[in-house]
């Protein structure tokens, strides 16, 4: 779970810098054990980093690619059951980033990329990849488009090989270094 840590360490100092309050509980374990509580350790820290960022992340063109990367992700491994589009879609109009936003416009854009991916899962994330390639312009947003999708992804106290993998195709889509992101 190397990439857990490093992520970690990359959200403290990005947390530092932007001057955000630390959410404490920095003991965590390392090692082969559960491990469960860095990894939520980590979506919290990923979390308000975006929070922080709230009032710069109001552009179509963020909420566009969030929504694209949030459907990626439920889809990384081929396939998104009801009960994963619904968890993925609370999760998107509880985000409180996301807020910025009208929940109905949210979920529109994530249903069509998600229904996209079901039907043809590779034209489906092309589609996805060339709408989160339109936040490259700005790096700030950029790079929430990645956090957004890591939230997601790390929802559930783990990230799958496939969720890696499209992070990871993601970070180069927008211009990021994947290796900011333990990837």
């Amino acid at each position: 779970m190397a990439m857990w840590d490093k992520l970690k360490d990359q959200a403290k100092g990005l947390q530092q810098s932007q001057g955000g309050r630390s959410s404490g509980g920095h003991g965590t374990t390392r090692g082969s054990g559960s491990g469960g509580g860095s990894k939520t350790q980590l979506v919290g820290m990923l979390k308000s980093q975006l929070t922080s960022l709230k009032t710069e992340l109001k552009s179509g063109a963020y909420r566009d690619a969030s929504m694209a990367m949030c459907a990626l992700v439920a889809a990384a491994d081929g396939s998104v059951d009801p009960a994963e589009r619904q968890h993925v879609e609370s999760l998107i109009v509880q985000n409180d980033v996301l807020q910025n936003f009208p929940p109905e416009q949210l979920r529109q854009r994530f249903n069509k990329h998600v229904d996209q991916l079901t039907a043809n899962f590779q034209h489906g994330k092309t589609e996805a990849m060339q709408e989160i390639a339109k936040a490259a312009k700005k790096p700030v947003e950029a790079k929430a488009v990645v956090q957004t999708g890591f939230v997601v992804a790390g929802a559930d106290g783990y990230i799958a090989p496939a969720e890696e993998q499209v992070l990871r195709e993601a970070c180069a889509a927008l211009n990021v270094s994947p290796q900011e992101f333990g990837l």
